[in-house]
């Protein structure tokens, strides 16, 4: 075994891809057990609000799973129960596998209920708590008598009980059972589940072995920053146990091209021949999608830096309001601002901008029929 390998950033781009699964066609196979086994792949799928196409964790499974249904991840979460959302560095789709991965944050969150939740009242809480014991699943649409207060900020409610069924989640008394678009509903954890124990709780060690290795398997090779994402607090056991790993012979230290200051590590197995090509799939990604939503480790090997500029006044903009990047192989070639126009029933092109070099009649009739199966699928009730 070499003591370093040395990559060439397109060489890093296809071990990234193929973790990814954006190398084939159908990795997943379809149904509900793609939507399983691709959240299982990927370790999260994340959740967003925005719609002005169809909302990030359909879109997600949608680059994975060609002919991918909504009710495929509905049927996952609420009949299966093979997924389950809870916080990662955002809300998301994680395997109901991991459970046991998650209940020390939920533990902190009975300890200390931090600053947005420290509003919330026992009665508050025993009050959601009542009513979801009596009469089942609930949302916060279903609870009427709530004595309306004003908003402390712009994402908060005018219904105390919204909060409480909040922290109820974030708690683990709670889980989401099923989701109506955004409106979601709350059911009793262990009775969601039929869990007459729930999973044992993680222990830190447990904890660090875990987030290494879903990066791995999600990444293909992996740094400290890129394992650990928006948990910055835990890179000094991370670097720890990727250390152990590599004396073990396990990891494979590994130096980038144009990276060469960052280090990585990969699996030994993964050191074969398989990364110097990948196959010519394009897709057009979600800004959320695991893929992009490293902005610095994505500009790293890709060259790329994505702009999200949802939040960005319209007079400032360079790309659009919800820009999305086109995967062609294992390059970025353009950037797509599109909206769907669910009256007319039509996918709108806001705006498209070609990368430096990609600007070619067979990238734009990849790109065309892309968007034709994009469009079937942004209308798809």
């Amino acid at each position: 075994m070499k003591s370093m390998l040395k990559l060439t950033q397109t060489q890093a781009r296809n071990i990234w891809i193929q973790a990814q699964k954006l190398d084939q066609l159908q990795p997943f196979g379809k149904g509900v057990k793609a939507v399983e086994k691709a959240v299982e792949q990927l370790g999260y799928v994340q959740i967003d609000t925005i719609h002005v196409i169809e909302r990030s964790h359909h879109h997600i499974l949608f680059s994975r799973i060609p002919n991918y249904k909504k009710s495929d991840l509905q049927r996952a979460q609420s009949e299966e129960k093979t997924v389950f959302e809870y916080w990662t560095h955002a809300l998301s789709y994680v395997p109901t596998s991991h459970y046991r991965y998650f209940r020390p944050r939920m533990s902190r969150y009975k300890k200390n209920a931090g600053s947005w939740f420290g509003s919330v009242t026992s009665s508050e809480m025993q009050k959601v708590l009542r009513l979801i014991k009596s009469e089942g699943a609930l949302s916060i649409r279903d609870i009427q008598d709530d004595v309306l207060v004003e908003k402390s900020h712009l994402w908060a409610s005018k219904k105390p009980s919204k909060k409480a069924l909040q922290l109820g989640f974030h708690r683990g008394d709670f889980t989401i059972s099923k989701r109506q678009g955004m409106l979601k509903s709350y059911e009793l954890t262990d009775r969601h589940f039929d869990w007459e124990e729930r999973p044992k709780a993680a222990s830190p060690k447990e904890y660090i072995q875990f987030i290494v290795q879903r990066a791995l398997k999600a990444q293909g090779f992996v740094s400290v920053d890129s394992i650990c994402y928006l948990e910055s607090h835990i890179k000094k056991e991370v670097l720890s146990h990727l250390k152990d790993l590599e004396n073990k012979k396990i990891l494979q230290p590994v130096k980038i091209s144009n990276c060469e200051k960052v280090a990585f590590w990969m699996l030994l197995e993964v050191y074969d021949d398989t990364w110097n090509d990948v196959s010519e799939q394009l897709h057009i990604l979600s800004p959320f999608d695991p893929l992009i939503i490293q902005r610095k480790r994505l500009n790293m090997i890709f060259d790329y830096e994505h702009i999200f500029e949802a939040y960005v006044p319209p007079a400032k903009r360079r790309y659009g309001y919800f820009t999305l990047p086109v995967l062609h192989g294992n390059n970025i070639i353009a950037m797509l601002d599109l909206k769907t126009d669910r009256e007319q029933q039509k996918l709108r092109v806001q705006s498209w901008h070609w990368r430096p070099r990609h600007k070619s009649s067979s990238n734009r009739q990849y790109i065309e029929e892309s968007l034709h199966r994009f469009e079937k699928f942004q209308l798809e009730k």
